[in-house]
This record gives structure tokens, C-alpha cells and sequence, in this order.
């Protein structure tokens, strides 16, 4: 479905991580990036970004405002993915199927400390290496080509990308040309998220798809205008691609 110009695929995570499996075992390439009401108001201001979402093989859901904004389309999405609850489900999956991860990202510490958590659960996990994400991404650069040899070498099936947004998908953009991976994913805070670096929401809160006011609430300075400002702004331009004729921005 079409959501603000973007094709948004409707999946479960049962059924992703079958896409996924196609993928890696016919030793195929492909995006697979998420959508939230923070990343289609960006991808409607910013031309290249609504161009790269559209690139991916696969776009899920990653937020009960996209969820909404479905629904005031006439349209269903089965169930919002989102990174701190099935990063997990995903690492029992990549053991089970002998899955390789590498993971870039976060804070000085942060994805080591994810991969070591996720390894307490899953000892048989395969991760291939961890990087964070403090470093020059100059394409040029020698720290930038350190890192792109750095991943090809380990050759996982999934490169996991947590930097926030855009900037994840203008590195995954810029370098996806030269990486020798199957899968490459762009995973907003998970690592913070997994190692216990930032603190989730109340859940009864994420049950009814209040999950952002409990990020506000902890987050208030950083969130306060995605939120506040943001889902407002989306929710009207998703009412207007509702009223206007053809219903969708090209």
C-alpha cells in the first residue's frame, strides 16, 4: 500500500522472515527498511530518501501512526515490527536457520553490549562483527573504507544498521553498491534498545499504540518535536492523500 508516496508492505513477522530466508538462501540481495510516522514525514520533505524507501525490496511497518494511517486509507497492516521486540524474534529465527548478523551503530559499547545479550538467549547466534556508529562517513574516507572492507571480510547475511534516521539510510544508500551482504536492514535504537541503554515505555502503553508518548516522556528534549509537531503533520497529510484525487503523492 501507498502511504505519502511510499510503498508500505503489510507483514507479519512470520512472513518477513520468510522473505528474508528466500533472500539468503537463493544468495540474493535486498533492503529491507521500516516506516514510521517519523520516516514518511521525512521521506515526504527530503526527494531522496522517498526515492531510497522506494528502492527497498521490502518496507514494514514500524509504528502504530503508520498502522493508523493505514487504516484512514481503507487499508489493514497485521502487526507493527518494531525493532525492541523483534530484534529477538529475529535472533531466534537467524540461530535456528544459521543466520550471520553484523551489527553497526550506536554509541561507543552499546552494540557490543547488545550482541552480548542477545548471545545470553541465543548462544549459538552467529554475529559476525560489531561496529559502532562514531565514525567519518565520508564514502571517500579512510574510515569509511576501513569499515565497508571491515564488513565485506566478515560477509554476513545480515547487516544490521541502527543510526537513526536518515542518516542509516543515506549511509546504506551511498554504500550498498560496495557491500558484500545479503540482507541490509536499518534498525533506528535497537542496540540501545537490546543492550538495556535506553529505557522502553511502559507496556501497557505500547499495547494501545501509545508507545511514542511514553518515548516522550522519557525522551523529552530529543522526541519532543517527531512527536508533538510530527504526528499531527503526518496524520493531515495522510488525510489529504485521502481527500485528494488519486490518493497517493508521486
Amino acid at each position: 500500500m501507498r502511504i505519502l508516496g511510499v510503498d508500505v508492505h503489510p507483514l507479519c513477522v512470520d512472513a518477513l522472515h520468510g522473505r528474508l530466508g528466500d533472500v539468503i538462501e537463493r544468495r540474493g540481495r535486498a533492503l529491507v527498511l521500516h516506516a514510521n510516522a517519523h520516516g514518511l514525514n521525512l521521506a515526504w520533505e527530503q526527494a531522496w530518501l522517498h526515492d531510497f524507501l522506494n528502492s527497498a525490496a521490502l518496507v514494514f511497518c514500524d509504528g502504530a501512526g503508520v498502522m493508523l494511517g493505514a487504516r484512514l486509507l481503507g487499508r489493514r497492516i497485521p502487526e507493527r515490527i518494531t525493532y525492541a521486540d523483534w530484534m529477538w524474534r529475529l535472533a531466534a529465527t537467524a540461530e535456528q536457520r544459521g543466520w550471520s548478523l553484523f551489527f553497526l551503530g550506536a554509541g561507543p559499547g552499546v552494540a557490543e553490549r547488545a550482541a552480548a545479550s542477545l548471545r545470553q538467549r541465543h548462544s549459538r547466534l552467529k554475529i559476525t562483527g560489531v561496529r559502532n556508529g562514531y565514525f567519518d562517513a565520508d564514502p571517500g574516507g579512510p574510515d569509511n573504507r576501513a569499515l565497508v572492507a571491515a564488513i565485506n571480510a566478515a560477509a554476513p547475511d545480515i547487516l544490521l544498521v541502527g543510526m537513526g534516521m536518515p542518516r542509516q539510510e543515506a549511509w546504506l544508500r551511498e554504500n550498498w553498491p560496495q557491500l558484500d551482504v545479503r540482507i541490509g536492514l536499518t534498525g533506528g535504537a535497537v542496540f540501545d534498545y537490546v543492550s538495556g541503554a535506553l529505557k522502553r515505555s511502559p507496556e501497557w502503553l505500547n499495547r494501545i499504540g501509545l508507545e511514542w508518548l511514553g518515548r516522550l516522556v522519557i525522551e523529552p528534549r530529543r522526541l519532543w518535536r517527531r512527536y508533538v509537531l510530527g504526528n499531527p503533520r503526518f496524520l493531515a497529510r495522510v488525510l489529504h492523500q485521502r481527500l485528494s484525487s488519486g490518493g497517493a503523492k508521486s
